[in-house]
């Protein structure tokens, strides 16, 4: 590419579609001689040449362009104004961009042949597509959002004893189950004190419930605190920091961990996944 308005000249890839056809114009093109490039005082070789001349600055723009189009079938035209040669180039810069494995901003500026950074940027548009893919891909909301298994008791349900304070859903935990209604809330769920509401699943109250028929098996979204996502993301060490912190915080039962016996350096497993396969009902 010769020396531009934003950049002096460079070598650029196309694709290997744009070569062949560059390939045919040369074939069929007559010998051309070198010409007089304004911008550098020097000889040089243009494509774009007929005749020993140049082919008009706006040429492309009011002739080419337009007689592609209409062999097309496309307007010569749309709300941002008429197709050219530069909105083409702008077109691809920003595909460029937004590809699925994109150029970097510095890699744009290679190819578009620009001095600095900043008049890249004027190209570098993200599409909608691209940043709800760059969202996606952050993982903002499974970082902060964890999905674990709940048991719905529907006797309990459709017998009434769950209005008169029989538990009737169970939170898996991984080690047991909590039966406290208000779980989302619970400052210990993360790291459960094992209070009144809490049961092992390798006791005989545990297994009992594990047997049932008539369980049904759903899931529930938490979203987590910074405290709890620390737990999830740094390990046993954040883990046990929340567990300190929460010695004298009381569980929904009353008593605080310190008082229920729990030690501060207890190995407890925060909710991480969804624990998968059948229990009971579905």
């Amino acid at each position: 590419m010769p020396t531009h308005k934003t950049g002096t000249a460079f070598t650029k890839p196309v694709d290997p579609l744009l070569g062949q056809a560059i390939e045919a114009w040369q074939t069929v093109r007559p010998t051309q001689p070198s010409m007089l490039d304004r911008k550098t005082n020097e000889y040089a070789d243009f494509l774009f040449a007929h005749r020993a001349r140049r082919v008009a600055k706006h040429y492309i723009n009011t002739a080419i362009i337009p007689m592609l189009c209409r062999k097309a079938g496309v307007p010569t035209a749309d709300v941002r104004g008429n197709i050219t040669s530069h909105r083409a180039r702008s077109t691809i810069a920003s595909q460029l961009y937004n590809a699925r494995e994109p150029m970097t901003l510095f890699e744009l500026q290679e190819w578009l042949g620009h001095r600095t950074p900043e008049a890249t940027t004027h190209y570098a548009k993200l599409t909608p597509n691209t940043l709800a893919r760059a969202y996606n891909d952050a993982g903002y909301i499974a970082r902060n959002v964890r999905t674990i298994e709940v048991l719905v008791d529907r006797d309990a349900v459709t017998s009434g004893a769950s209005a008169s304070g029989e538990p009737w859903q169970y939170f898996d935990l991984g080690h047991g189950w909590c039966t406290y209604t208000f779980f989302e809330q619970c400052q210990h769920r993360m790291a459960c004190a094992r209070c009144d509401f809490y049961t092992p699943k390798d006791s005989s109250k545990g297994q009992l419930l594990e047997a049932k028929e008539n369980l049904q098996k759903m899931l529930a979204s938490i979203p987590l605190t910074d405290d709890e996502r620390a737990a999830v993301d740094d390990g046993q060490a954040a883990l046990n920091q929340l567990l300190e912190r929460l010695t004298d915080v009381p569980t929904p039962s009353g008593p605080t961990p310190r008082q229920i016996g729990v030690p501060a350096t207890a190995t407890l497993l925060p909710i991480v996944d969804v624990r998968q396969g059948k229990t009971g009902g579905s």
